[in-house]
């Protein structure tokens, strides 16, 4: 599990990470490369030239591998100002579809600077450190993950995502500035976001992750918390402005009967050793996930991502104050974070894999939990012998 403080203009964020094994080797540079993505992205505003994100290690991590104990991770803000009241003044007109209202109602005040330097989605920088930092664990286990925006708007990728064709995607997603591997659909959706642009208007979109390498099992059925698609929906709808989240066919299903939905299963003596185990689908209409586990195929979920609240154009507000009509305040913001965001679901959902993965397979470190990992399929592949 992890947990992270810091607010957008204070000195750093951290983020505090438990149950890492011991001797797990850390890429930093895989860590600094996700930074950097989450910082880029077509329609991305002046905060962004300010900031250089790079992750630095408190506790944790020796000689670059990490030692059991919890790792703290810091990325150190460059515009900080949180106490000079001229840079960060008071605001005193909540804009609709943020959490400045909400908020100040909650903490009795009728200042909601303080509310917006939590909610605001620069948190999300350590969220994604620590997903990738995840990634070093699952990398270990041949489990990659491959995100991407999948829409802006009307514009929408025309591909398929395969294990065959993931990595060729990964190249294609990133020469394109929205984060789309479809150089078509990347043009329009550029259109789109300068079309808001003009319009002092903002983008939202649909991303999308794909899990690949998965065992069978991991996760539950046991618990509503166990399963791991639970925990998925959370991490994603958790992400600043995400409204919604799919697995596999996602809202689809409700419109098809049970015969069109359901993945019928074979068996492949020759994908026997694999994580799979040899249980193969025609389909993968679930997800990857069934029952709140892994069924050995890959793992599909899209989250959508409203517009962002802060408009150049502001929509109607009150003065806290006085409760009289007023505009909305207006803070530095960016036009779409859409390709952001898809770098940071991508890592939330490597988080919460990595995490049903130690609870699985355990042990005190990387080669006990290796070896258990190994055991098990061994032990699977016994199954009906």
């Amino acid at each position: 599990m992890y947990r992270t403080a810091g607010e957008s203009h204070g000195p750093a964020l951290i983020a505090l990470i438990e149950g890492m094994p011991h001797g797990c080797p850390i890429d930093t540079d895989l860590i600094n490369r996700e930074l950097f993505r989450r910082q880029g992205g077509y329609g991305r505003g002046g905060r962004q030239k300010i900031e250089t994100d790079l992750v630095q290690y408190l506790a944790g991590v020796r000689m670059g591998k990490t030692i059991g104990s919890p790792i703290a991770i810091m990325v150190p803000n460059k515009d900080n100002r949180l106490d000079d009241p001229a840079a960060t003044p008071p605001l005193h007109r909540p804009r609709p579809g943020h959490a400045d209202l909400a908020g100040s109602v909650k903490w009795l005040t009728d200042d909601c600077r303080e509310v917006l330097e939590r909610a605001s989605a620069r948190e999300t920088t350590v969220r994604v450190a620590a997903g990738a930092l995840a990634k070093c664990l699952l990398k270990q286990f041949g489990i990659e993950v491959f995100g991407f925006v999948r829409s802006v708007g009307e514009a929408t990728g025309n591909f398929s995502v395969t294990a065959e064709n993931w990595q060729e995607l990964l190249k294609q997603r990133d020469a394109s500035e929205v984060y789309c591997p479809d150089a078509a659909a990347d043009a329009a959706m550029k259109e789109f976001i300068n079309e808001q642009k003009m319009a002092k208007d903002t983008a939202g979109g649909i991303v999308e992750c794909h899990v690949f390498g998965c065992p069978v099992g991991i996760g539950s059925c046991l618990t509503w918390d166990g399963r791991l698609d639970s925990r998925i929906a959370a991490a994603v709808v958790g992400i600043q402005a995400f409204k919604g989240v799919e697995i596999g066919m996602g809202f689809e299903v409700a419109k098809l009967p049970g015969s069109k939905v359901h993945d019928e299963i074979a068996f492949n003596p020759a994908e026997k050793s694999k994580p799979s185990l040899g249980f193969v689908r025609k389909t993968n209409n679930a997800g990857g996930l069934e029952g709140g586990m892994t069924n050995g195929q890959p793992v599909v979920v899209r989250g959508a991502m409203k517009p962002i609240s802060t408009l150049g154009k502001p929509l109607k507000s009150i003065d806290l104050r006085t409760k009289q009509e007023s505009e909305a305040g207006w803070e530095r913001s960016d036009i779409s974070a859409i390709s952001a965001a898809s770098v940071v679901m991508e890592n939330v959902i490597a988080f919460e894999i990595a995490r049903s993965m130690v609870e699985k397979f355990g042990g005190d470190s990387l080669s006990e939990m290796k070896q258990n990992y190994g055991s098990y399929l061994d032990a699977a592949q016994l199954i009906g012998n």
